[in-house]
């Protein structure tokens, strides 16, 4: 007997297959019969529908090809004003080939947009390897200055404070399948690469005028030496 008229039936997903079923309910001297049929759903999208919405992955995707520009900029621009050991030219350059692989691989898998296991991987890829950016600045920061400057300091803590959001952002959009944080995930992003066009920047203006008003090492060296000649003369 059901006194209030409303009945709920709760079962498993185990127990649910697949398929047509008839509920039928007896009430006095009335009865009725209902056919409804059982489906598989999902809360979350599927693949045809976009994860984030198509401003925020162009904002992703914009951002994060930028950052791997920048980064060949100021790579450029120091190995050719600047003294740098061939060494470490073939490091840096390996180091940047590698994040351009990272960056382009993981940008074709999150340019589905569907919430499935490849667009997921694919802004992993994008954001998890961007730390790789922090200390190829502070690489190249040794290349131009003998001394970090502060402002340089600086910089290198704002790029690792992006980095930081960008992941926190990640990590609060991947669990949804409508993700709300897609800002701080953009944030992020946009905080390296503020930093890394800032970086170019004062690469080339201050870098640049600190070479033209220094002594080259070598005739540094040579006059050194000349002096301690004299000395021991």
């Amino acid at each position: 007997m059901v006194p209030y008229g409303i009945v709920s039936l709760v079962i498993s997903t185990k127990q649910a297959l697949l398929g047509n079923y008839t509920c039928e309910v007896t009430e006095v001297n009335r009865e009725g019969r209902t056919k409804f049929e059982l489906r598989e759903s999902s809360a979350c999208p599927s693949e045809c529908v976009p994860w984030f919405q198509p401003v925020e992955r162009f904002s992703i995707i914009s951002i994060i090809i930028l950052i791997v520009i920048l980064y060949w900029c100021q790579f450029i621009t120091v190995a050719i004003k600047f003294d740098m050991e061939f060494e470490k030219k073939i490091g840096l350059s390996f180091t940047g080939l590698l994040i351009t692989i990272f960056a382009v691989t993981g940008t074709i898998l999150f340019a589905h947009g569907g919430y499935i296991a490849s667009v997921k991987a694919g802004i992993g890829i994008i954001v998890i390897p961007v730390i790789i950016v922090v200390p190829l600045l502070y690489f190249l920061f040794t290349s131009v200055f003998e001394k970090q400057p502060l402002f340089a300091v600086i910089l290198l803590a704002l790029k690792a404070l992006g980095y930081v959001i960008a992941v926190a952002g990640f990590a609060l959009c991947v669990t949804a399948c409508q993700p709300k944080h897609g800002s701080v995930l953009i944030a992020g992003l946009a905080i390296i690469g503020a930093v890394g066009a800032i970086g170019l920047i004062y690469i080339i203006i201050i870098g640049s005028n600190l070479k033209d008003h220094q002594p080259p090492r070598k005739a540094v060296e040579e006059s050194l030496n000349d002096a301690k000649g004299v000395m021991l003369e």
